[in-house]
């Protein structure tokens, strides 16, 4: 059974609040010198405990990387349905909006029902046979390369037709909300999709649940003061909350009491 000693169990607990830890606060809280948390951290990810990151560490790793749409979607299911339920509030009859792609807005196009008119530009194939449910719901379906992992349309030719259009509402989901370095996705060229949906949108309006949260992937998409609204569960921390809220994003946080 691994020992671990009373410094390293209050870095756990405060990792266990946090998410993520850093090692200038540790030094300060603990009153001790950075080689010796640097240490304390190497041997906690040793005891695959906690992930180290540059100038800390996370709870969980701080990278995300390319899954298939449907694994993602058996994920964080409850906070999922949560997140759209919340995420339809934000939709007006007679609304032009875009739908990204991803498992978040999937469990979104879901309960998008009972409008008097809507039209969706969408570049998720499972979003469109979603909303093609429902006959008040004019869908444009945008073309390009399709991505097996997420079922949805990328490249030049998704781009040129999205630029054709304004919209007054976009739901975007996202790989990672990282405090630093943005808004992110795992894929490069969906990355610069979701930048050209951000362009032709008034209003950008994230949907991210509480496990992406101090997480980066391989494409950045946009920084955070790009994003007006961000709706996830009740897994964010109150750290990470209260300085997305700082930088001006209304936090909503579904299913919370």
């Amino acid at each position: 059974m691994t020992i671990i000693n009373r410094r390293q169990e209050d870095i756990l607990k405060e990792l266990n609040q946090k998410g993520y830890v850093n090692v200038v606060d540790l030094c300060e809280t603990l009153n001790v010198s950075s080689v010796t948390i640097r240490k304390d951290l190497t041997f906690l990810e040793n005891q695959k405990l906690l992930h180290r990151t540059h100038g800390g560490a996370s709870k969980q790793p701080i990278y995300a990387f390319e899954r298939d749409v449907n694994d993602k979607e058996a994920l964080q299911v409850e906070q999922k349905k949560q997140i759209a339920e919340e995420a339809v509030k934000y939709i007006s009859n007679h609304d032009y909006i875009i739908l990204g792609s991803g498992s978040n807005i999937h469990y979104l196009s879901r309960v998008i029902k009972g409008f008097q008119k809507l039209t969706v530009l969408t570049p998720s194939l499972k979003v469109s046979l979603e909303l093609s449910k429902e006959t008040n719901i004019d869908t444009i379906q945008l073309g390009g390369d399709i991505r097996n992992s997420s079922t949805s349309a990328v490249g030049p030719i998704a781009e040129a037709t999205l630029s054709q259009f304004s919209c007054n509402k976009l739901f975007l989901g996202t790989d990672g909300v990282h405090l630093d370095f943005g808004l992110s996705t795992s894929n490069a060229l969906e990355a610069h999709l979701n930048q050209a949906m951000i362009e032709v949108a008034e209003k950008v309006i994230v949907l991210a649940d509480s496990t992406k949260m101090n997480v980066r992937g391989f494409g950045k998409i946009c920084d955070l003061s790009k994003i007006d609204v961000l709706i996830t569960d009740a897994g964010i921390d109150a750290e990470t909350k209260t300085k997305l809220e700082e930088m001006g994003i209304d936090v909503v946080v579904a299913g919370k009491v």
